[in-house]
């Protein structure tokens, strides 16, 4: 009896803890991606950069202004190196310029991801540093005059809060080499066997002499042994990145072990308690004293294995509860990189508006014509608000928002996050209302936008293969509360994902997390809101209801 209640509690366990391992290997990969998401954004901001344009026309005094600033960005982003590499590939200016080993005139046109920057615009690479010898992934882009801006990541934080997170993490690339771990020993090696010219290519790429050999042994059942350490672990791994890179978590089996020895005694007992039974029809007089004093031992043995079970599962829910929380950052800034495109676009044109009214009022005031230059500036100041209205909007939205909230105009929220998508939305056909100042609702501006943000970019995706797409918001007042309907002809949401939307990682989409609905009505529910989804019978329609405030 004993041993069957152990199958079957170890089949149980197994399932149990493998779905754990597999929902914690990807929080991981989330948090990864979104620090990756992080370091990719400055050397695409720092591409038209006016101190970079300057360096590389040669002004006099550009370079030293260009250290002082690659330097303090160095340091704020937590980058090892940040420097600009001159189109023949000489580097022109760095953040470590004051080391005596400094990137300063050194040669970096043999670096694969300056080439497949100069040709396609970006390019990345993880490998050795040159000068440092310490890992890190390289971030290059092309930038103003035929220049490349290169920003290197170091993995150090990450890789400590993975160990402090317990199990083994690493990372491996599409050939399976172990690039980024929280265990250093195990790093470049190859978790398969590699054909001679694969070997080459990952020592050439990384800058290793030798790649190690396999750190474990696959047992199967998604199991591995580890040479030196006690007991087998459970594999999990996410699916690859556009990169190809995957992240692995490594979970020792002992719980589980301990879990079956527990259900073994417990079955054990019974067992005794069934013989006791037996034993007390028998000798009721004699044995009595004897069976309650092993039945009263046995149960207390078993309430201090149930107290500290208990103990065990609060501190794993708020571990869990600390992981959401910071997933919430995460989906804002994976958010920020997918709408980073939009706002360049939408700042480019007032950008290049000013300095053609620039260059025009140089001529004006040469001829005299000095109410033309005032018509000029103040054209100039218009343009400028707007670019600082976008930017405005995309420090906001980067930032981990309050809760607090307040009376917000409802055509504010809506402006927000059609300028942050404006682009796209001009591919579709877009119908939305005029709302007057009068409709006034309660939240945070920046925590609703990211809300109809996600809606919107959701309806966007879907409308993607859609021959005539079409998108519409519409806005009513609803039982005292103001409510908003984002509708569009696509095909719809399949009834399998429907019913569980809002759960943690359902997702139709090969790429998506399936996080961004969760926090979305996260954000309503903290507003006193609601975000749901409403049938419809063709396309996919979504309701969101704010509550209103005193106008």
């Amino acid at each position: 009896m004993a041993f069957a209640a152990g199958l079957a509690v170890r089949s149980a366990a197994t399932a149990r803890f493998a779905q754990a391992a597999a929902t914690d290997a990807r929080l991981r990969q989330a948090l990864l991606a979104s620090e990756v998401a992080r370091f990719r954004l400055l050397p695409l901001a720092l591409g038209d950069d006016e101190d970079l344009v300057a360096l590389v026309s040669g002004k006099p005094g550009a370079a030293g202004v260009m250290n002082a600033k690659l330097e303090r960005l160095s340091r704020d982003f937590g980058s090892p190196i940040i420097y600009v590499i001159r189109s023949d590939g000489l580097t022109l200016a760095a953040s470590n310029w004051r080391d005596p080993r400094s990137f300063l005139g050194k040669d970096y046109s043999f670096r694969p991801y300056f080439r497949a920057a100069m040709r396609t615009g970006t390019g990345e690479q993880f490998a050795l540093g040159t000068v440092s010898r310490q890992p890190g992934l390289f971030f290059a882009r092309r930038a103003a005059g035929g220049s490349v801006v290169v920003m290197k990541m170091a993995f150090d934080r990450v890789e400590a809060q993975w160990r402090e997170s317990g199990g083994l993490t690493f990372v491996t690339d599409r050939d399976g080499v172990i690039l980024v771990t929280s265990r250093p020993d195990w790093r470049y090696a190859a978790t398969r066997t590699l054909g001679p010219q694969r070997s080459r290519i990952e020592r050439e790429t990384i800058g290793v002499g030798n790649l190690g050999p396999p750190p474990f042994t696959v047992r199967g059942n998604g199991r591995i042994a580890i040479p030196g350490v006690r007991g087998d672990f459970l594999l999990a791994a996410t699916p690859p990145s556009p990169a190809g890179w995957r992240v692995n978590l490594a979970l020792p089996l002992r719980a589980i072990d301990t879990t079956v020895r527990a259900a073994q005694i417990g079955a054990a007992l019974a067992t005794l308690a069934l013989l006791a039974l037996a034993l007390f029809l028998r000798e009721r007089g004699r044995r009595r004293s004897e069976r309650t004093a092993q039945l009263e031992a046995a149960v207390a043995e078993r309430t201090v294995d149930l107290r500290r079970e208990i103990e065990e599962r609060a501190a794993a829910e708020e571990h869990a509860a600390q992981l959401r929380e910071g997933l919430r950052q995460a989906n804002r800034l994976a958010t920020l990189g997918q709408v980073t495109a939009s706002v360049a676009h939408e700042t480019a044109q007032p950008v290049a508006a000013i300095r053609n009214y620039a260059a025009t009022s140089r001529q004006l005031l040469d001829m005299g014509a000095d109410g033309e230059v005032r018509a000029n500036l103040q054209a100039i100041d218009r343009l400028a608000e707007r670019i600082g209205t976008v930017t405005a909007e995309l420090r906001g939205f980067a930032r981990k928002g309050s809760r607090a909230g307040g009376p917000i105009p409802l055509e504010e929220v809506v402006e927000g996050a059609c300028l942050l998508l404006k682009e796209r939305l001009s591919r579709v056909d877009f119908a939305r209302p005029q709302i007057g100042p009068e409709v006034v609702v309660f939240g945070g501006r920046v925590r609703l936008e990211q809300v109809l943000v996600n809606v919107l970019q959701n309806a966007l995706e879907a409308l993607e293969t859609c021959p005539e797409p079409r998108l519409a918001l519409t806005w009513a007042y609803h039982e005292g509360a103001v409510r908003m309907l984002v509708a569009d002809n696509g095909p719809g949401i399949a009834p399998e994902v429907a019913g569980r939307l809002f759960t943690p990682f359902a997702t139709s989409r090969q790429t998506g997390l399936g996080l961004g609905l969760v926090i979305a009505k996260d954000i309503m529910e903290d507003f006193g809101g609601n975000l749901h989804l409403v049938p419809t019978e063709t396309g996919a329609c979504f309701a969101i209801t704010l509550k209103r405030a005193p106008s």
